[in-house]
């Protein structure tokens, strides 16, 4: 694998597979401050309330909460729920726009990675569940631990 093939994770949103069905899956680069990629370097990022907006063509991240070392620089005041910018090729972001607009629909961040040394993040295209939706998606994810269970027990029971 080379380099730019390698991705590594830092932060997943995974309430935003619970709460949202995701239809479709963009990577997109993140403009971060330098001592926002040494936190996020030790791990100090969480993603659960994120959200991406569209303001004049351009896509930006509210929400993503970067806490700021301990020997963060003096001369710097952090500030870790700042609005962060998205990269994407203008195609990309107006496609996006049109989809956007559409009733429902929203862009909501999955995850933060590492891609070929800088911090790519993953946003989908999302619409709502709703509450029975949510009902049902636990469901079957409790039948399925149970399910893993009783055919753990029936092949250790058969040895």
């Amino acid at each position: 694998m080379s380099k730019e093939e390698t991705t590594k994770p830092i932060a997943e949103n995974r309430r935003a597979r619970f709460d949202y069905h995701i239809s479709e899956r963009y990577e997109a680069g993140v403009v971060l401050v330098g001592w926002e990629i040494k936190a996020v370097r030790a791990g100090h990022v969480q993603l659960t309330d994120g959200y991406v907006v569209v303001k004049g063509g351009e896509l930006f991240l509210i929400g993503c909460r970067i806490n700021a070392l301990r020997s963060a620089s003096t001369h710097v005041n952090p500030e870790a729920d700042r609005t962060r910018k998205l990269l994407m090729h203008k195609e990309e972001i107006k496609r996006l726009i049109g989809k956007v607009e559409q009733k429902g629909f929203t862009l909501v961040p999955l995850d933060l990675h590492y891609k070929g040394g800088r911090v790519k993040a993953e946003i989908g295209l999302a619409k709502g569940k709703a509450e029975h939706d949510k009902r049902d998606s636990e469901k079957k994810k409790d039948w399925e631990r149970e399910h893993g269970r009783l055919m753990r027990h029936k092949v250790s029971s058969k040895t």
